[in-house]
């Protein structure tokens, strides 16, 4: 059972969806609607738009979109129930008891409340003699007990259901065990067992103080060396980062990204509380969208090891696309953070300062990295170099930024810079062509349907579904209009099975009375949710005329008495089966 359909209405009524973005990225008025970058997704153009007139929005770049409740589910990471007592609780009105089925924001509740119980018992395990194995660790890696309080760090005893029979006599239910990835079931079928064992615990917090999730490293030689929860109803991996509940309040709009958890706490520990790390994976571009809310800098502080300087790599692009500056550590001696700092002993913070305020850009890094595979002494390896580094800098999209290492290259080799820039400019050339060629696929695969994960009959129905779709939007936009269409078609004449749903489930509303969006974001799922307001954007703008709306009705209609053999027929028999079509309507 939903909410009260008036409850909802005035909910959005009382969180003006702009003012609530706003709170998260900044707003531009482009005509009716509202623009700006995509807090979802890395964009340096502003592909994020808020249609003022519905109270929606719409990513052209990520394909993000919703209402207000379905923003804050996603931007806070919350289920239906959870972003609509946020938002109530934002308004100062009361949330209807008993009128939603709360099964799975009761499950996120239940896995919070096992996570937080989790936490106490790894801690209180770390500092009884249990924990001396872990204790040990931390203390070799001269971690204060301040530092392991803040962190919240514990020890998961190396027995088999040590964590699992305490929290089962806590009242928690072994299925609400598993789904927190805290258990896993026996390979029996009876029982569960912990899922982490004789390993020193990390907490993953979440920007609420949640605990979402842990990190374990092993005490053994043992395989993994690290272990870290699986993704769950209240934890992706992919979407946060460890230690940013702390970074966000540094004061700094700069974040330091390290490799890992012990680097993280290393640097916090020595005074630089805006220190990151994704969580046991490759940053994903979730990530690099998630930091863009909070800093304008990444300083990359990877291990200065091969597998650090391919994440590094791997990184750049990343943080690039998302609109972000950044600036690469280069920590002398090979060393990592964790270890830099430990070596200069009372001086490792300033150390550490210092090395940090003499990091280059990422351009500087990339061209530095380039020069150790050439030999520049001779001319095969001068000419080498500058091509490679004349393809790195066609990349770069500022005009400015790209002619300050021109201007810097050309000085250091005496080369001419019309030359330089004459290489620099085909290839740069190339690189659209290319990219062009990218969006035309994507465009044609888009328009084709091949990869609609939702809608697998639109490429192969695609007249029909365009009409469909067309009429929809003018249906939603112009409720009064479902009693004309109904003269001339019915759900039945619908060819796309997903259209038909949803023109069954607006006409239902509208039929009640209701407001056919007001109860969209509880009624659909995710993919479904955003095909409506995909729909709704396309048609943003485009006068729909009753002319547009009766060549919609024409095409259904047409469709659907559209013999089955006829799939062969030509433009002109089909436009001749049309006018017949016409006469007999008449």
């Amino acid at each position: 059972m939903a909410f009260p359909e008036g409850f909802i209405y005035e909910l959005k009524a009382r969180n003006d969806i702009t003012e609530v973005i706003s709170n998260y990225i900044s707003l531009k008025r482009r005509g009716r609607n509202m623009v700006g970058l995509c807090p979802f997704h890395g964009e340096k153009t502003p592909s994020f738009n808020i249609y003022t007139e519905t109270d929606s929005f719409y990513c052209f770049g990520c394909g993000a979109s919703g209402d207000v409740i379905s923003f804050i589910m996603k931007i806070e990471n919350l289920d239906y129930l959870d972003a609509v007592r946020y938002l109530a609780q934002r308004a100062g009105i009361e949330v209807p008891d008993n009128s939603y089925d709360s099964s799975m924001s009761n499950l996120r509740k239940r896995i919070f409340e096992a996570n937080r119980e989790a936490a106490r018992f790894y801690y209180r395990t770390l500092i009884s003699p249990a924990g001396r194995t872990g204790l040990d660790y931390l203390r070799r890696r001269m971690l204060k007990d301040a530092t392991i309080r803040h962190f919240g760090l514990g020890f998961a005893p190396d027995s088999w259901t040590a964590l699992s029979d305490y929290l089962i006599d806590k009242g928690f239910k072994p299925d609400e065990l598993i789904s927190a990835n805290l258990s896993v079931r026996r390979r029996n079928g009876k029982g569960v067992i912990d899922r982490f064992r004789g390993r020193v615990m990390f907490p993953i917090i979440d920007l609420r103080g949640n605990v979402i999730a842990f990190g374990g490293r092993i005490m053994t030689d043992e395989k993994p060396k690290y272990l870290n929860s699986s993704d769950t109803p209240v934890f992706k991996k992919s979407e946060n980062l460890f230690s940013l509940n702390n970074a966000k309040n540094s004061g700094s709009r700069a974040l330091l990204l390290c490799e890992g958890y012990m680097d993280v706490i290393s640097v916090n520990q020595a005074g630089f509380q805006n220190a990151v790390a994704s969580l046991g994976t490759a940053l994903t571009s979730e990530q690099a969208s998630l930091m863009k809310r909070y800093a304008d800098e990444i300083i990359i502080c990877y291990d200065a090891d091969e597998a650090g300087q391919k994440a590094t790599a791997r990184a750049i692009p990343l943080l690039r696309e998302a609109g972000l500056n950044i600036r690469v550590l280069s920590i002398p001696n090979g060393k990592d953070p964790d270890e830099f700092i430990k070596s200069k002993g009372a001086d490792g913070p300033a150390a550490f300062k210092a090395i940090i305020d003499a990091s280059g850009n990422d351009v500087d890094y990339r061209l530095q990295k380039l020069r150790a595979d050439y030999n520049l002494t001779t001319s095969e390896g001068r000419v080498g170099y500058l091509e490679a580094a004349a393809r790195l800098i066609s990349d770069i999209k500022s005009p400015i930024e790209r002619d300050v290492y021109v201007s810097k290259l050309c000085k250091e080799f005496e080369i001419d810079k019309n030359a330089f820039n004459l290489q620099i400019n085909n290839l740069s050339s190339r690189n659209k062509r290319e990219n062009r060629k990218k969006e035309m696929r994507k465009i044609r695969s888009e328009l084709n349907g091949t990869n609609d994960k939702i809608d697998k009959e639109r490429h192969t129905k695609l007249r029909s579904t365009s009409a469909e779709e067309s009429l929809l939007a003018h249906l939603i936009n112009n409720p009064d209009s479902l009693k004309a269409i109904r003269q001339y078609i019915s759900a039945e004449d619908f060819q796309n099975s997903l259209m038909k749903r949803y023109f069954e489930y607006f006409s239902g509303r509208i039929d009640s009375g209701l407001d056919p969006m007001n109860n969209v974001t509880a009624d659909f799922s995710d993919d479904e949710r955003s095909r409506i307001y995909q729909i709704l954007s396309k048609y943003s703008g485009i006068s729909q005329t009753p002319q547009a709306l009766f060549e919609s009705i024409q095409i259904i209609k047409s469709e659907s008495e559209r013999p089955k053999d006829t799939a062969g027929m030509t433009d002109d028999d089909i436009s001749k089966l049309f006018a017949n079509m016409r006469k007999n309507k008449k």
